[in-house]
């Protein structure tokens, strides 16, 4: 639909109608708002924050039953 099209629809509605299609624009152009972008990730920013333990890949006691 082009712009001129819906605005003849727009001109033929009656003054009391013209107000919701005001609302309801506003409405949409609420909805539309640009989230802020995040900032960019650079690749290692975390290192030295994360540890593993040497044994992480051992057997958990817990579960030597079911071994």
């Amino acid at each position: 639909m082009t712009a001129s099209q819906l605005y003849t629809k727009i001109y033929t509605l009656q003054p009391a109608l013209l107000n919701e299609v005001n609302d309801f624009i506003d409405f949409l152009k609420s909805k539309q708002k640009v989230k802020p972008k995040l900032k960019e990730r650079k690749f290692g920013c975390a290192k030295g924050q994360i540890i593993m333990h040497p044994d992480f890949d051992e057997p958990l006691e817990d579960f030597k039953d079911y071994m």
